[in-house]
């Protein structure tokens, strides 16, 4: 079996789309189109039906789909074993982080890590740290730098590197920011600016509120990007609970007897997987 028609299998089931995955492979559409007939021929089912420019995975492609995903990783899996054999630390390190770690934690990182070892080549892919996780475990990246979960992946091990405390914040300018007195009801009438639901920070955030009974009713607006958090906060637009590496002079900070907000920022990696060199020098570098 043809180990790049299995790729090329991979990418059209995983992004539902021939154009999307010829771009992905950087080959024509004709080209991911003779690799999938081939596959199909060689295994005499049809792999995907094909209503338009709609795509999806017959029962014959479902049932490869893991399979294929097995032999791609195993075949990876050796290579990197061989490879770390020489014992040289050089090639590729595909790492994955969001976009917050990536500006307020890692630039100091990846700049030691870049100068002590040159001959490797740093691919960076910004993600929500949920999204980072996913691209683990199916081996699209080899290290995540995420916000750690409440409860972790068992396909993964991961190890804390920061702790990320948070606080409530609104705007400096707000009328609340002057009141001596503020209590946290008056707080929750006001509109909230949060993460989006199915994050990991706004998970910790919801678990930190039903603690002291003050859940979470209405959200003024969500999104996964802190920084936009951040700037909504500042105009006057709502409150929100943010790290405290993003607290500047249009922002105050609120806090509240028996509230507090822990977030971890770590490394992970997949537990069945052979790390490379440049992985695991990377793993061993990185410190809090």
């Amino acid at each position: 079996m043809d180990i790049n028609n299995l790729k090329t299998f991979l990418s059209v089931a995983e992004t539902g789309s021939f154009s999307i995955a010829s771009e992905h492979l950087f080959l024509t559409q004709p080209a991911i189109s003779k690799r999938i007939a081939s596959l199909e021929a060689e295994l005499d089912v049809a792999l995907f039906d094909r209503i338009g420019r709609h795509v999806s995975l017959t029962e014959a492609g479902r049932a490869l789909l893991p399979r294929a995903r097995k032999i791609l990783d195993e075949l990876e899996d050796s290579r990197r074993v061989i490879r770390n054999l020489s014992g040289k630390i050089g090639g590729r390190l595909s790492l994955g982080t969001s976009h917050h770690i990536g500006l307020h934690r890692l630039p100091s990182v990846l700049s030691a890590y870049h100068h002590q070892y040159p001959d490797v080549v740093l691919d960076l892919h910004f993600l929500a740290s949920e999204a980072v996780w996913q691209q683990v475990i199916h081996g699209d990246v080899e290290l995540g730098i995420v916000t750690l979960p409440q409860e972790a992946e068992s396909a993964l091990r991961y190890r804390k590197v920061w702790d990320d405390p948070m606080d409530i914040m609104i705007s400096a300018s707000s009328p609340l920011a002057k009141w001596t007195d503020l209590n946290l009801e008056i707080l929750l009438e006001q509109p909230a600016i949060l993460p989006e639901h199915g994050t990991y920070t706004r998970e910790i955030i919801q678990t930190a509120f039903a603690k002291v009974k003050k859940p979470l009713s209405t959200t003024a607006m969500s999104t996964n990007s802190l920084e936009t958090v951040r700037m909504l906060v500042s105009i006057g637009l709502g409150w929100s609970v943010l790290p405290r590496t993003m607290i500047n002079r249009s922002l105050k900070v609120l806090r509240f007897p028996n509230l507090q907000f822990k977030r971890e920022l770590g490394i992970i990696w997949h537990a069945g997987r052979t790390l490379s060199n440049a992985a695991q020098s990377f793993t061993t570098s990185i410190k809090s």
